[in-house]
């Protein structure tokens, strides 16, 4: 660490009012935060994610319908947009330090009423722990912007990356974590929940952190902001969040099915995918940082999407043909994408109050639609038998994604009642 970054990081720790802020207290104070941040990222997926590589032994052990599988799977995402509005109620009544160890709470309880071997603990469990990620999804952000002003494009490049890890740990090690230990699914499912309880742990020394903000500000932040969801500037944030989200989530449920019907093997299909995500944890913290200190965001939202549609592209003309140089392209670009959707919420923010509003509405809306995203996509493919229509679909999608990216990338804020400010 440079002896500027050092400068800066303790000039934030005493402009939040962390601990210690004096003397050699505010690095330590500091990276603790940073740890913090990092656990309660890395528990945002992997407890949801888990269940996606077990639902064949799932469905054969519990006897459920395809359906009631889609249902499984889905109902994250419908807590995630349902459930947002929610959150930057609890974060004034409480205070976010503890409205994000709530979430952890419930990440953690959730898992444990999974173990209960009836199908109303495991569909329940899954609600209570969508319900936990959905206050952390909203709130880290503000937080964010609130602990390191001066280091926003990092720290979101930071919880972006972490997200990703966190998602391809799950997918990938889920399986073999099960073979290895002979455990049945659900106490697998519930291994999870252990980063929730090592995250809860750290985080809870924040809990006596006190900010220090004026009076002016502490009234305002008792309040919700008005007229967030007439302003354009907040619809094009959430609008390049839902589309983003509803393209990720489409892609990565169908693609392995669509390579396997192209003639790879199963275990290849899912290495791409697993291979995929690994590319999008560099993608994601690349992403912001370049963003954030070299080129305008709403370029570097674009590139993320021709990066994409290019990996279609090719997924198109010839699936099997290059297919590590296709899934690295839309690894790339769904990484960058995400992570600058999490970012547009942070920079659009003239304040933290903002940010928790502007990321409720854009979660609320993007996660609604995303969960329409599998579906849709395997409708297309039941009625014209190809998946030809699927992708061109996709790439629609991310034209228009484009075009929200540009919007939304412009450096302006939005402001409460009135239209948006540069």
């Amino acid at each position: 660490m440079t002896p500027k970054t050092t400068a800066d990081g303790a000039a934030s720790a005493r402009a939040v009012g962390l601990p210690g802020a004096r003397g050699a207290g505010p690095g330590r104070a500091l990276w603790t935060t940073v740890a913090g941040i990092v656990l309660l990222a890395l528990n945002l997926r992997p407890a949801l994610v888990a269940v996606s590589p077990l639902t064949p032994v799932i469905g054969r052990d519990a006897g459920l319908s395809s359906a009631a599988i889609s249902l499984l799977t889905s109902l994250p995402l419908l807590c995630f947009g349902l459930l947002a509005p929610v959150s930057p109620r609890l974060g004034r009544r409480l205070g976010m330090e503890r409205a994000l160890l709530v979430a952890m709470v419930l990440v953690v309880a959730g898992t444990l009423v999974r173990l209960l071997p009836n199908m109303v603990a495991l569909f329940g469990g899954t609600v209570v722990i969508g319900a936990g990620i959905a206050i952390g999804n909203v709130l880290l952000p503000g937080l964010i912007k609130r602990d390191f002003p001066h280091r926003v494009g990092p720290m979101m490049g930071v919880y972006s990356m972490t997200l990703f890890a966190g998602a391809a740990a799950a997918a990938g090690f889920t399986v073999p974590l099960q073979h290895l230990s002979g455990l049945g699914w659900r106490a697998i499912l519930t291994c999870w929940g252990a980063l929730a309880v090592l995250a809860l742990v750290v985080w809870l020394p924040q809990l006596r952190t006190r900010h220090r903000v004026p009076s002016g500000a502490a009234a305002r932040a008792a309040h919700p902001v008005r007229g967030l969801w007439r302003q354009p500037l907040a619809w094009h944030v959430a609008a390049f969040m839902g589309v983003q989200s509803l393209t990720y989530y489409a892609a990565t449920a169908w693609i392995p099915t669509l390579l396997e019907n192209a003639g790879l093997g199963q275990g290849a299909a899912g290495w791409m995918l697993s291979f995929s995500s690994l590319l999008g944890i560099a993608g994601s913290f690349l992403a912001p940082v370049i963003a954030e200190r070299r080129i305008p965001a709403g370029a570097v939202a674009v590139v993320s999407v021709l990066l994409g549609a290019a990996g279609i592209t090719g997924l198109l003309a010839a699936p099997t043909g290059a297919t590590y140089v296709w899934m690295t392209l839309l690894g790339f670009g769904q990484g960058g994408a995400i992570s600058l959707a999490m970012l547009f919420i942070v920079q659009r923010a003239p304040d933290t109050r903002h940010v928790a509003q502007l990321s409720s509405m854009a979660q609320c809306f993007g996660y609604i639609l995303a969960a329409c995203g599998p579906l849709a996509l395997g409708a297309l493919h039941d009625a014209t038998g190809d998946w030809t229509t699927p992708l061109l679909a996709l790439l629609v999608l991310l034209a228009a994604q484009a075009v929200f990216g540009a919007l939304a990338g412009r450096n302006r804020h939005v402001r409460e009642d009135g239209p948006a400010q540069a």
